[in-house]
């Protein structure tokens, strides 16, 4: 992606600086813009794309609320080196409510945990479907809600796609992780068919902007021709030390050094992103209302 390839060079020499603050958002059109980060297969660094992206948000001065939706092997607490109590059964359970179970961190994000079962909120009664969706409308304040899926084809990980204003496949150079790419996209274009995804490709440890953009373009043409949808290329994010260095840390590499090649890609990512429309179905209502299946 040329684009990205000069900021990044241009980012290189310090003559542009990621901005500290962002625009304040109007109170009458404000929408919790959520999104969903998934991958093909475990390895890629889907949690760390997702952590990292977080942060890089929160320093734009964005109200972020990033929630672990790996229900069977969640280890966003562990990149974040926090020790979760509570997560969102509780809240469904109506054991604990949703500000008593939000996590405050060190890098200005608020962290929810999810949990095994919560797809199951389908099977609540109304009753008590109605007092958790009152609970769920407290995220409504956050600017930017994002969640780190579990890999692959699990129906709770398609229902967070299907539910989310945009969903980002992650995938690597390696032949595994460009099949399995291409193998989610073709499951949520035929398995989620009655309301348009939003999906865009990021890949992450490639060695060049070059390698990237051979990529992406490889599954996008792919996409195109054989399932005939359109995805775009969000960009791309270096293989690099630091990333290795930020896993044995338990330290988001964006943290441990915001002039790296991987934190300079994610804040040119983040960059990107806010220069797209926030859905006009966007929100925390409507997510809950797709997450359970329902039309408007």
């Amino acid at each position: 992606m040329e684009e990205q390839a000069e900021e990044l060079r241009e980012l290189m020499k310090g003559t542009e600086q990621f901005p500290t603050t962002a625009p304040a958002v109007e109170r009458g059109s404000h929408k919790t813009r959520i999104i969903a980060i998934t991958s093909g297969k475990g390895g890629v660094g889907k949690t760390s794309i997702s952590v990292n992206m977080a942060i890089a948000y929160a320093r734009l001065g964005k109200k972020v609320i990033l929630i672990d939706g790996d229900l069977g092997m969640a280890n966003v607490n562990i990149l974040l080196n926090v020790v979760p109590t509570y997560n969102l059964m509780h809240v469904v359970n109506k054991k604990k409510t949703m500000k008593e179970i939000i996590l405050d961190t060190e890098y200005d994000i608020k962290f929810i945990a999810g949990a095994n079962g919560f797809s199951k909120i389908a099977n609540l009664s109304t009753e008590e479907l109605e007092a958790f969706t009152k609970e769920f409308a407290a995220l409504g304040n956050a600017d930017i809600i994002i969640i780190d899926t579990g890999a692959g084809i699990a129906d709770n990980v398609l229902q967070f796609i299907a539910a989310a204003d945009e969903a980002y496949i992650v995938t690597t150079p390696e032949p595994t992780a460009i099949t399995d790419a291409y193998g989610i996209i073709k499951i949520i274009t035929t398995e989620i068919v009655d309301r348009p995804i939003n999906l865009k490709l990021l890949v992450n440890r490639v060695h060049s902007a070059e390698e990237g953009k051979r990529i992406a373009d490889r599954i996008i043409t792919i996409v195109g021709q054989f399932l005939n949808y359109k995805v775009d290329y969000i960009g791309f994010v270096y293989d690099d030390p630091v990333v290795q260095v930020s896993v044995i840390r338990q330290k988001p590499f964006i943290a441990i050094s915001q002039s790296s090649k991987p934190a300079i890609c994610i804040k040119h990512i983040v960059g990107r992103i806010e220069k797209t429309d926030v859905r006009e179905d966007a929100g925390v209502t409507n997510f809950l209302r797709k997450f359970l299946g329902k039309k408007k």
